[in-house]
């Protein structure tokens, strides 16, 4: 007899600020963009892509386009969702070992950690 079964959706457990910024901070950690894209896509379902587009000042479609699997997201495109999710990018120094396997690779350079602001605002210490 066959199993019902559901798909997961990674979207409906993000409904804390703090659970939003364990699964973003471990995303950027992985230091590759088709993760990070992922995980901001995810986090824009969780929040309401609509909502979430208004906030950060661009177009729904656009938002969509930078946040799919395959999608490229700028830098500043980046920054503007994070800002309009009241979170903010941190850095911090790799260790010797770490910068060491990492060079000559495409990851991302520093360590990010996330920091839950408050929604609309700036994230601060």
């Amino acid at each position: 007899m066959p199993v019902d079964t559901v798909p997961y959706d990674r979207a409906a457990v993000l409904d804390t600020e703090e659970a939003i910024a364990a699964y973003l901070g471990e995303a950027f950690s992985h230091g590759d963009l088709a993760v990070i894209a992922h995980a901001l896509g995810v986090v824009a379902r969780a929040r309401g892509m609509t909502q979430l587009a208004r906030e950060a000042g661009l177009e729904r479609a656009g938002l969509y386009k930078s946040l799919a699997t395959g999608g490229n997201p700028e830098l500043g495109t980046v920054l503007r969702v994070m800002r309009a999710m009241g979170m903010r990018l941190s850095v911090e120094k790799l260790a010797a070992s770490s910068a060491k396997r990492r060079r000559g690779s495409h990851a991302v350079s520093g360590r990010a950690r996330l920091r839950p602001g408050r929604s609309g605002r700036r994230a601060t210490g």
